[in-house]
């Protein structure tokens, strides 16, 4: 079975509020404003313990919240633009790597997600930041001395078994032995 996409799980969840809670998504976004509740923990706790919400649905409605009221997720293209808004020189960069990584893992698939941008294959095995000149590319490897060729993991947003990081900054850096360490980290992933 495929796992959901965080936009798919959001947008089912926008679905199911009215006939889960009574109130739709306009309804709610008018409750949280009028608690006069500022701090996003409180906000959770205070629809966990005075509205019945789980976790995760206090959160998916706190961030739609925060987001002007519209879904976080909305568009896979929309993610993907908001990271690259404000490093749009890099676009060219990222697509010539998502290139590249596709070419060497051809089933995987590239999914922006909120603050980065998974790689996976049924598992998530990399991850892409885009930031100022460079391409931060993070990798599972465990217990893989830090040298030249990778260091310690500074990805916003993949899960802490991110371990280690190559920093690309052109098209040249891309070689066989990135396609390597690509590779020793979905085998641990996978």
């Amino acid at each position: 079975m495929a796992q959901k996409t965080s936009g798919e799980i959001e947008k089912e969840f926008i679905e199911s509020l009215r006939s889960s809670t009574g109130n739709d998504l306009k309804a709610w976004l008018n409750e949280i404003r009028n608690s006069g509740i500022e701090k996003r923990n409180d906000v959770i706790k205070w629809l966990n313990t005075e509205h019945g919400f789980g976790h995760m649905n206090a959160g998916l409605l706190i961030g739609i919240y925060h987001n002007g009221g519209k879904p976080v997720y909305g568009s896979i293209e929309e993610l993907l633009d908001n990271q690259l808004a404000k490093v749009e020189e890099m676009r060219p960069l990222y697509d010539a790597f998502c290139k590249f990584a596709l070419q060497a893992f051809p089933t995987a698939t590239i999914l922006p997600k909120k603050t980065y941008v998974s790689i996976l294959d049924k598992r998530e095995f990399a991850a892409i930041n885009v930031k100022k000149g460079e391409l931060r590319i993070g990798l599972d490897l465990g217990e893989r001395p830090f040298d030249e060729a990778v260091s310690k993991a500074k990805l916003t947003g993949p899960m802490p078994r991110i371990s280690h990081q190559l920093v690309l900054t052109d098209e040249s850096q891309f070689s066989a032995n990135v396609v390597k360490l690509m590779k020793n980290s979905y085998d641990r992933c996978h």
